[in-house]
């Protein structure tokens, strides 16, 4: 059986006019999957790095918070700390920069704490994995509504829905993970052995001689340690190997046993992703607003249609997720997309 996406064309950037949009086609899926609505359902959202000016702003999402306040569903923004060093990098930074882009209406919840310490795990059965490491803070949850903004991705080819579940979820040990897979290092020319990652490290891993050196055996790949360092002397390696058949794990991990309603926003559309602290290049004309409660089949149909819009193979490389998740069984690559 095919997955319904609902979809409507949309080519400007007017928030308010994305926001009613947004709602009505939350409704057209609330509708179509019965859904029944627990106390609490939180929405996963992007902040934005700072710096970045293609990011979704809080306008348009106004219609979907309507939408559960008029059930009387509680609701709150939620996401996890970014891994690399930037303004999300710590709960107090990444909360100062949700409020400077304008999410003021909900509660914030950071989903791993201050530096990504709160954690737990998911156990999957997957190539790479069998278990995913998520924030503490949505465990007790088993729905959401999922934001998420369709544009670009270095690595993963494009981000959307899937990589909302991947990285959004992921506590910052759990990206180490799907990124890398190792350990953080030093850069020695860098420290300054101020011994601020000692505070930092839950383990006992790091010891400061001429420069701080991480022992591998005691580390945890937490990546606590990089949010701390001051003069970002202890980098990550971004080498590692299939990171999209990894994310995709991720995703599936993340949305394992919930239920899930996704909206996509195939809008500012940009070579790289939100987490660019600078303005990017639109590189592809505005194409509309997509919901559904399959993350596979949402993020598919916004390739299919970006594509066959810029008449392209732009961002391909990202079916690679899509199949990996669909063998997993997280979704259906097979959708009828439904014009609202």
């Amino acid at each position: 059986m095919k997955s319904q996406v609902f979809f409507t064309p949309y080519t400007t950037y007017d928030p308010t006019a994305l926001s009613a949009i947004a709602k009505k086609l939350f409704e057209k899926v609330v509708e179509a999957e019965a859904f029944a609505f627990a106390e609490e359902v939180p929405i996963k959202v992007t902040f934005g790095e700072k710096g970045n000016t293609t990011f979704l702003g809080p306008d348009c999402f106004e219609g979907i918070i309507d939408a559960l306040e008029e059930r009387g569903v509680k609701t709150r923004f939620m996401d996890s700390n970014v891994l690399y060093r930037g303004s999300r990098t710590t709960r107090e930074k990444h909360l100062e920069t949700a409020k400077e882009h304008g999410f003021t209406r909900l509660p914030i919840t950071i989903a791993d704490g201050h530096h990504g310490e709160e954690t737990y795990e998911v156990p999957i059965q997957g190539t790479y994995y069998d278990s995913v490491i998520l924030g503490k803070a949505y465990e007790p949850f088993r729905q959401f509504v999922v934001l998420a903004h369709f544009k670009g991705h270095s690595q993963a080819g494009f981000g959307g829905a899937m990589k909302q579940l991947a990285m959004g979820f992921a506590s910052r040990s759990g990206k180490m993970a799907q990124h890398a897979g190792i350990r953080p290092w030093v850069r020695e020319s860098k420290c300054i052995t101020c011994g601020t990652c000692l505070d930092y490290c839950d383990h006992g891993a790091i010891t400061i001689g001429e420069y701080a050196a991480i022992d591998p055996q005691k580390c945890v790949g937490c990546a606590a340690c990089i949010a701390g360092c001051p003069t970002g002397a202890i980098v990550n390696d971004w080498s590692g190997e299939n990171f999209i058949e990894k994310l995709a794990e991720y995703a599936y991990g993340a949305q394992k046993d919930r239920q899930m309603i996704y909206v996509n926003y195939l809008l500012n559309i940009t070579e790289l992703c939100d987490c660019v602290g600078e303005p990017l290049e639109i590189i592809a004309d505005n194409i509309g607003v997509l919901a559904s409660s399959d993350g596979v089949a949402i993020d598919k149909a916004c390739l299919d249609l970006l594509q066959a819009s810029e008449g392209s193979t732009l961002f391909e490389d990202g079916r690679t997720a899509l199949k990996h998740a669909a063998k997993l069984g997280m979704g259906s690559l097979d959708y009828e997309l439904i014009e609202v």
